[in-house]
């Protein structure tokens, strides 16, 4: 159920009321008597929690692949070998290499 802000306009009365969608609009302030109470426009209350589609897929940098995704295969490491490659003509310092 829904909780709804009330303010009477005569008085400034305020007052939140825990109502089912279907309750009528309440129209008589408790504090004066008069039929100046009216619902507040407010903003409602949005809060996640838990591990759900917010804090896998889009919280935090935005780079984490989806719950779903396979991990990325590595690359097999090529060994560095004297034997597998032939001595550069340039003394292998430079960036031809």
């Amino acid at each position: 159920m829904p909780i709804y802000a009330y303010r009477c306009s005569a008085c400034g009365h305020a007052k939140d009321v825990l109502q089912k969608l279907s309750d009528a609009p309440l129209t008589t302030c408790p504090s004066c008597g008069a039929e100046a109470f009216g619902k507040q426009l407010t903003a409602a209350g949005f809060q996640l929690k838990g591990s759900g589609w917010y804090a896998t897929d889009f919280k935090g940098s935005g780079t984490a692949a989806p719950a779903n995704a396979p991990a990325p295969a590595e690359a097999p490491k090529a060994e560095a070998s004297s034997a597998a490659s032939p001595p550069a003509a340039c003394g292998g310092s430079c960036a031809c290499h």
